[in-house]
């Protein structure tokens, strides 16, 4: 099996998502646009959204005729970062063409503007080493801390304060964090069963990951 890291931001690095209604119409699309069936209305109006997390319960389950399987997503201001990997050929490919077409008709007709919404095609970036498998979902699940002033360099391995910084990962929404913590977010969309024995806790190893970063010396880090 192959695993895909998936990322695309907004053209000019423009906020794609200005509000919750436009956050919960991509996470709608992620179960929508993961079908073999034709997109028969890619702008897909908000109000056909059903208030309800439970996506499967509104699209039925359709295991079936997946394109891809979902193993972790987050939404951020400007841009999003999927981990897939592929149910059928070109199923990647034709799962993000439907995905960003279908958001940005939505996106156009709701802010009455036209052209192009994403910086080009969609970075597909394959998981091929194991340092690579090991990283990428702590990486995925790490980008809303880039919000808060004490946790924004998490990437150069600088965090002041752990505890804080899972805190922020435990009150966002958007991503599929708190579902791998055992908090039903939006279960429907993922498949968690790739990382299930790598981190049976992952609450616990992303706690320690993030403590690690915490009492790194300056020396350590990766401007030090």
């Amino acid at each position: 099996m192959e695993i895909y890291h998936l990322l695309n931001r907004g053209v000019d690095r423009r906020t794609i998502f200005l509000d919750v209604q436009d956050k919960k119409r991509f996470v709608h699309g992620l179960e929508i646009f993961n079908d073999t069936a034709p997109a028969n209305n890619t702008s897909y109006s908000i109000a056909n959204i059903a208030a309800s997390n439970d996506l499967r319960g509104r699209y039925g389950n359709k295991e079936d005729r997946q394109l891809v399987d979902i193993h972790a997503w987050v939404l951020m201001g400007n841009h999003y970062h999927l981990l897939v990997s592929e149910r059928l050929e070109n199923g990647v490919t034709k799962f993000i063409t439907k995905l960003n077409v279908g958001y940005a008709k939505y996106f156009n007709e709701k802010y009455k503007r036209s052209g192009t919404l994403f910086q080009g095609r969609t970075k597909k970036i394959l998981i091929a080493h194991q340092a690579q498998y090991l990283h990428i979902l702590h990486y995925i699940h790490l980008n809303p801390l880039d919000m808060s002033p004490t946790t924004r360099e998490w990437r150069l391995r600088r965090i002041q304060n752990a505890k804080k910084a899972i805190s922020h990962l435990d009150r966002y929404k958007w991503s599929s964090y708190t579902d791998y913590c055992g908090k039903n977010n939006f279960p429907s969309l993922l498949t968690k069963e790739l990382f299930a024995e790598t981190y049976p806790d992952y609450k616990k190893e992303l706690s320690a990951y993030l403590a690690d970063i915490e009492h790194l010396p300056p020396e350590l880090t990766l401007e030090g």
